[in-house]
């Protein structure tokens, strides 16, 4: 029986049994890289410093769990995940509405020059922090914003806004512009078709970038260390620096220390795991 063009194409591509299980392979050795050390913190975190040197993989003889309360109490974890909750919920929050806009304006309405002020915002993503980094210090000193919650938000909100601007631009152009024109037709304004029509089928794309923005400003180091140098308003990322220098042989409150940060992430992508899928999956990184 003669195979089918279809099945030919698809075999071709695929490449056969060998080439399925390379894939896998593959596929496989990234998973160890990544999924190992995540394993290796999280049981050296219940364990005694001397069994993570004896027994690095095994399971712990005696679950530790005053491990966590030690960390907790002593490296100040509780201040430093409220300062970076509230440096998380100004960023995100910043960088989604704008970009909304942004993305929204750029996709969907007749602006002159829009192709310009595009470019324009993509120049953000080529520029690195290293380079603006002295700069940006002393307009923030200049303008009384260093050593307040607003030397990182501000720069924070700057510094992602391209990202979330080109994301969000290719989601709306994903979208069908029927749906705007009918809005328009039945006599909605701009404003109104984009809160009531677009917005809400915009949201697996806001999703994804509340996701990014989350990762991005929970794990940022270099902006608070640089821009926010008192002790009462870092956030968790510099704050672990410090706990780390001054407990640096006990590596059972390090590895408690890392788990306590890992937890934020890990609940905001378990709640958002959904939308964060269809967002990527539906088009939001296209642009």
């Amino acid at each position: 029986m003669a195979t089918s063009a279809p099945a030919q194409r698809r075999t071709s591509r695929e490449g056969g049994p060998l080439g399925g299980a390379f894939r896998y392979l593959i596929l496989t050795a990234f998973l160890l890289f990544f999924i190992v050390p995540i394993i290796w913190i999280w049981l050296s975190a219940f364990k005694a410093p001397k069994e993570i040197s004896r027994n690095p993989f095994g399971l712990p003889e005696v679950w530790r769990w005053g491990n966590f309360v030690e960390a907790w109490t002593v490296g100040r974890f509780g201040q430093y995940l409220g300062n970076s909750l509230i440096y998380a919920v100004a960023i995100v929050g910043g960088v989604t509405i704008l970009a909304s806009l942004g993305g929204y304006a750029l996709a969907m309405l007749p602006l002159p020059a829009r192709n310009a002020f595009l470019l324009t915002f993509m120049l953000g993503l080529m520029i690195p922090f290293e380079s603006v980094m002295i700069p940006l210090f002393y307009l923030e000193r200049d303008l009384g914003l260093l050593g307040t919650y607003f030397g990182f938000i501000v720069p924070g909100i700057a510094l992602r806004l391209p990202f979330g601007i080109f994301l969000m631009r290719g989601f709306f152009r994903g979208l069908p512009g029927e749906l705007a024109d009918a809005s328009r037709v039945d006599g909605a304004n701009e404003w109104q078709t984009f809160r009531n029509v677009m917005l809400p089928l915009a949201w697996p794309g806001m999703a994804a970038l509340i996701v990014f923005q989350f990762l991005w400003t929970w794990n940022q180091f270099m902006l608070p260390l640089v821009m926010v140098q008192k002790d009462e308003l870092r956030p968790v990322s510099t704050g672990m620096m410090f706990f780390f220098g001054r407990f640096t042989a006990q590596r059972d409150l390090i590895a408690a220390g890392a788990v306590i940060a890992m937890i934020p992430v890990l609940v905001l992508y378990l709640v958002m795991q959904r939308r964060f899928i269809e967002g990527v999956t539906a088009g939001a990184l296209k642009s």
